[in-house]
């Protein structure tokens, strides 16, 4: 494999609650230490079936409306045809459908090209499955 491309796996503890938990600064972190003021591309991928990344504003209530969005959408009660795990958890299972497993953002320069509010998020509703993975890639 080139050494343009480098790759780790975070282990993320989520807990037994609908989250959104910011993983920006540990996306900056991997950076500085393997793209070297490289351009190319970060791909943060979670191999979760329950899981998702999405690209926002924290801190400022955009988390909790989104959570609150997706409870809204996507309500933990019996309508789910599956149906292991808690209560609602069929729900868990579609999310990946709206909020996506990935995402690929550009990095210059060594860094991270969001927007002024931007952040990368993980998005979990799933309390079932606490220890959540999550994959970062830098092509260079």
């Amino acid at each position: 494999m080139s050494d343009a491309f480098r790759t780790t796996v975070l282990h993320v503890t989520t807990g037994s609650r609908e989250t959104v938990k910011d993983l920006t600064r540990e996306c900056e972190s991997f950076l500085a230490d393997t793209a070297a003021g490289a351009d190319g591309l970060l791909n943060i991928f979670v191999p979760h079936a329950t899981a998702g990344i999405a690209i926002l504003e924290t801190g400022a209530g955009s988390d909790d409306d989104l959570l609150a969005a997706l409870h809204d959408l996507l309500p933990p009660d019996d309508r789910w045809q599956h149906r292991h795990g808690s209560r609602g958890h069929g729900r868990d299972h579609v999310l990946p459908a709206l909020v996506p497993p990935h995402a690929t953002l550009p990095v210059i320069g060594g860094r991270l090209e969001l927007g002024t509010w931007q952040s990368i998020c993980l998005v979990d509703t799933n309390g079932d499955n606490p220890d959540r993975q999550v994959r970062l890639s830098f092509l260079g």
